[in-house]
């Protein structure tokens, strides 16, 4: 079926100007313009769209399991989400329902096992990260999911620590803080520079293999997708682009926010959000404060949920706060542009972390925008797209991260990749609440998500208390 008419919500195609990330100020001179063929092929085996972390994880286990991929994107490589949020890997463990705490550590340790096998150079340090509470409704919360861990999910007891000692506040850095939780499996990184890695080693392989086995191309938005029916494989799929048509057996949208530009049918089910960023130079340390020992994460007044991350080089990346407000999360697919009140409050919010005043900071060395796919229900759509999505035998997605893809979206483009060569989830683990399915879609039109820190907090006791340790 042709997809022409927009609906309202729907995505549109990422932007062709967007805000200048700080991950791409040192691109892949291998990936920047980079099309492996110089005509688009007319056929191909497998067909990912997107190259952010869901698509080139996603892509390097399809060429593993000794298929042939051809990734197209929009704009350059990685940049898109991957390249726009704010270089950590923080599984949210004592926030997350223990199937999923546990779907996302084994995602932590798989890339960092990856970083240190292969000596990736994208800045990895296991740092730990800290989770401010600033009241006692929250640290209430906060220590009764961490006892309950303890005592029904004996795997997790270490992986969450309740803190609220006023000494040990202040050396984590929040002395204003009631309480914190301590999650010490959590990373900051580059994470553009380990996606590259990821697309230029795929791309290495067609040399060690004489043939082409991954071929990538850039500046190739994909206009729509077309369902053919019929033929001995019971159909296929065409990719109409701006340089011409794709026949593929197979498709997998790594799309995240972009998704229902292609699949209109998900519009309500992943929503495109722009969330902003900025890299600060502190000022010099005053009294004991050196650098940062942890990434952190903490809620706003007007519950956006921050976080900060330190680099070697001492530079802070902020982020979390978006446009609009949590009920609209602002339907926006532009990175195209900075929001003057979004910066003033991330400079504001730095107060709680580090007690700088906003006239402290000088100005910010970069600042951009990025859109993340909000899923309806807060989970990530993993797996094949049922016709009644959209979707028929041979589409596939991974997507809709809620801002939170770097702790899911590697092993679950694994995943999706291991169905799609017919290999069902070997990949272990893989949280019930990520699978495609109609009955999920249609209970999520009916799902209220939390909409603060303390109501998130009370909800996960409820599920850790649900999900014992037995039963999964």
């Amino acid at each position: 079926m042709t997809r022409i008419k927009m609906q309202e919500g729907q995505a549109e195609l990422p932007t062709r100007e967007s805000t200048h990330s700080y991950w791409h100020h040192d691109p892949s001179p291998a990936l920047l313009g980079h099309r492996t063929t110089d005509k688009l092929p007319a056929e191909a085996d497998v067909v990912v769209v997107g190259s952010g972390i869901t698509g080139a994880f996603a892509a390097r286990e399809l060429v593993d399991g000794g298929r042939d991929v051809l990734m197209l994107e929009a704009r350059e490589a990685c940049w898109g989400a991957t390249g726009r949020n704010g270089g950590h890997c923080h599984p949210l463990v004592f926030l997350s329902k223990p199937t999923i705490a546990q779907f996302e550590l084994d995602n932590y340790f798989f890339l960092r096992d990856l970083v240190r096998a292969h000596d990736v150079p994208c800045d990895w340090r296991s740092v730990g990260a800290v989770c401010r509470l600033s009241t006692e409704a929250q640290a209430r919360a906060a220590e009764e999911s961490v006892r309950l861990l303890r005592r029904h999910h004996p795997a997790l007891a270490d992986k969450a620590v309740f803190v609220e000692d006023p000494a040990e506040l202040r050396r984590l850095r929040v002395p204003g803080a009631r309480a914190a939780v301590v999650h010490p499996n959590a990373a900051s990184l580059w994470p553009y520079k380990l996606v590259a890695w990821v697309l230029e080693t795929l791309l290495g392989r067609n040399e060690e293999a004489q043939r082409l086995r991954f071929n990538l191309q850039t500046d190739t938005p994909v206009m729509r997708l077309q369902r053919l029916e019929g033929g001995d494989g019971g159909g296929s799929w065409v990719l109409h682009t701006t340089r011409g048509q794709v026949v593929a057996r197979q498709v997998l949208l790594a799309t995240n926010g972009y998704t229902s530009r292609l699949l209109p049918e998900m519009t309500d089910l992943i929503r495109p959000t722009r969330g902003q960023v900025a890299a600060f130079r502190p000022p010099p340390p005053s009294g004991d404060a050196g650098p940062l020992e942890h990434t952190y994460i903490w809620s706003t007044p007007d519950d956006a949920d921050d976080y900060l991350a330190q680099r070697d080089d001492g530079l802070l990346i902020i982020g979390g706060e978006r446009s609009g407000d949590a009920a609209t999360r602002s339907q926006t697919s532009r990175d195209d542009v900075v929001d003057p009140d979004i910066s003033a409050r991330l400079r504001r919010s730095l107060h709680g972390v580090l007690s700088l005043q906003p006239e402290e900071l000088p100005p910010a060395t970069y600042e951009w925008t990025g859109i993340m796919g909000y899923s309806r229900d807060g989970h990530p759509w993993v797996g094949a797209v049922p016709d009644a999505l959209g979707g028929g035998e041979g589409l596939f997605i991974s997507a809709g991260y809620t801002g939170h893809g770097m702790p899911a979206a590697s092993r679950s483009g694994v995943a999706v990749a291991r169905r799609m060569m017919g290999r069902g989830d070997v990949v272990g683990g893989l949280p019930r609440e990520f699978e495609v399915s109609e009955e999920r879609a249609r209970q999520a039109e009916r799902t209220t998500l939390p909409r603060t820190l303390e109501e998130e907090i009370r909800m996960n006791t409820f599920w850790i208390q649900e999900q014992r340790e037995e039963t999964w």
